[in-house]
């Protein structure tokens, strides 16, 4: 008897978190912030940017290799909804002149944070073109501003892709 209601209530949980809708399934301009809320639950993070605007992070994905950024305008609707970490989204990254708020904003909260006797190592799994999986790695020097950006493919990963 135990072990069916074990059972009933593990399918009751796996339809229930089929049921979260990935980010990037939202119309900008139509879905709203309740909707959002509704379909893909508490976000990860919730911030502002300069201008007001509420930003919502939806970190996803085998080993967080996905996190979406949803932009809310002050209609409460969706204005924009950004994959983070990307090759192109970690090239926006300019050594000496961000700051570790600056890198948050743009590829989200790290996944992984190493300190060190000269800096900060702050990393977040990707995937390269959707499909190689690696790190994307940023590098601060003591004043907490960026000394390098680095995309760093991990081959042993390969073996878990199918290759």
């Amino acid at each position: 008897m135990k072990i069916s209601i074990a059972l009933a209530v593990l399918l009751a949980l796996t339809a229930l978190t089929g049921c979260i809708s990935n980010p990037r399934n939202f119309t900008p301009g139509q879905s709203t912030i309740v909707d959002v809320r509704a379909r893909s639950g508490t976000p990860t993070d919730i911030r502002f940017d300069r201008n007001g605007e509420e930003l919502w992070e939806y970190a996803l994905g085998p080993e967080g290799s996905e996190t979406y950024l949803i932009r809310f305008g002050s209609d409460g609707k969706v204005k924009e909804i950004t994959q983070l970490l990307t090759d192109e989204q970690l090239m926006k990254v300019v050594p000496g002149t961000m700051t570790k708020a600056d890198v948050k904003d743009l590829l989200g909260r790290p996944s992984d944070q190493t300190f060190t006797g000269s800096g900060t190592i702050w990393s977040w799994r990707f995937k390269r073109q959707g499909v190689q999986p690696g790190w994307l790695t940023v590098r601060f020097n003591a004043d907490n501003t960026v000394f390098e950006r680095i995309a760093i493919i991990d081959p042993t990963d390969g073996r878990r892709m199918g290759k």
